[in-house]
């Protein structure tokens, strides 16, 4: 059974750094690196978004919010992806959530959360 296990998050003041970090556990190393990673966000009273893609080529995609502030990379020796975020706004603030969409089932992480205040 595939698991996602996220780390990284905290409080952080705006202008801000952070990474998140997500290890799939569960999976071999050659089936973790043919998939597409995403994170998605949850602020509370909103609807989960989608932030970053990774593709299995390393190809990114970012939603228009964060373009420029945060970087998606992913380590496949590590069966690991990361969330690089700079410039946080008081806007970012949100449970963080990592996404495996596998041959077997869509999994998800259990959130970390993101405080971004002053």
């Amino acid at each position: 059974q595939v698991q996602l296990v996220e780390s990284g998050g905290g409080l952080v003041q705006p202008g801000g750094s952070l990474r998140l970090s997500c290890a799939a556990v569960g999976i071999s190393f050659s089936a973790f690196s043919a998939y597409y990673m995403q994170w998605h966000r949850q602020a509370p009273g909103k609807q989960r978004e989608l932030v970053a893609t990774i593709t299995s080529d390393g190809s990114t995609d970012y939603a228009d919010s964060v373009k420029g502030r945060f970087t998606i990379s992913r380590d496949n020796a590590k069966n690991t992806v990361y969330l690089h975020m700079n410039s946080l706004k008081p806007e970012d603030t949100a449970v963080y959530y990592c996404k495996l969409d596998e041959v077997a089932g869509v999994h998800w992480g259990q959130g970390t959360q993101v405080t971004v205040s002053s």
